[in-house]
């Protein structure tokens, strides 16, 4: 099985090719570029690279929300055209639980931070369990959301658990973490603290397995909340109400 992914969420632009638990190639930038510049030259270096026959892909994993609004929206479009011109399903895989893959086995809660402005953070809780026909698995503990950062620390205390936080929340709200946390926890070292698409194309292997796959017509990115632009137009006809 070929799972070729995407990941252009964040400020990280990430392409990826995994066949069947190996992880063929990935291209990963973090970088100040739009990803409309990056994420099809990075696409096209790696079928390049490993002389993909874009035919001989079985699907197309994209981290799906929430995130960038620009991000998603270049990212799903890109998936979108690639599945209709292909024929190939798409498996949309959660931005959080792809960011908490990257920490696949460990011990402790995985709690991914993305900054959603506003004094928020997308975020969820995630922790892998030994299972008999998998080996483990990830479970969700807390569902991903948009969320003031201090709820979510509130929701870690009480689980009295170990936490790893991961993510581009983490500076921004790295001195709030240290002084209100009351469990044991850590940051992910530089190599797995970002999206990965390497991690989108591993865990949409499983998904692709227990059949969550839609049609390339089908997709539409999860922007989890309304964009500035609506929120700002809501306010603005409740002001004039």
């Amino acid at each position: 099985m070929k799972i070729l992914a995407l990941d252009s969420s964040g400020l990280v632009a990430s392409v990826a090719l995994v066949q069947d638990g190996i992880l063929i190639g990935e291209y990963t930038i973090n970088y100040k570029k739009t990803h409309s510049q990056t994420l099809l030259p990075m696409l096209e270096e790696v079928r390049k690279m490993v002389d993909l026959d874009m035919q001989d892909v079985d699907a197309i994993a994209i981290s799906a929300g929430p995130g960038s609004f620009t991000g998603l929206r270049i990212g799903s479009a890109t998936a979108k055209g690639l599945g209709l011109a292909l024929n190939k399903p798409l498996v949309a895989v959660p931005t959080l639980e792809g960011l908490a893959y990257n920490l696949y086995g460990t011990d402790k809660l995985v709690c991914p931070l993305m900054d959603a402005r506003r004094n928020q953070v997308y975020t969820g809780v995630y922790e892998f369990v030994a299972d008999k026909e998998h080996g483990m698995v990830m479970k969700t503990g807390v569902e991903q959301c948009a969320v003031d950062i201090r709820e979510i620390i509130g929701k870690l205390n009480d689980l009295q658990r170990d936490v790893i936080f991961l993510g581009d929340g983490v500076p921004v709200y790295e001195q709030i973490l240290k002084q209100e946390m009351k469990v044991p926890f850590v940051f992910a070292p530089a190599h797995r603290n970002r999206q990965s698409a390497a991690s989108v194309a591993a865990l949409a292997e499983v998904y692709y397995k227990e059949g969550k796959i839609e049609s390339a017509a089908e997709h539409q990115p999860d922007y989890l909340r309304l964009s500035q632009a609506e929120r700002e137009r809501m306010e603005q006809e409740q002001a004039n109400a």
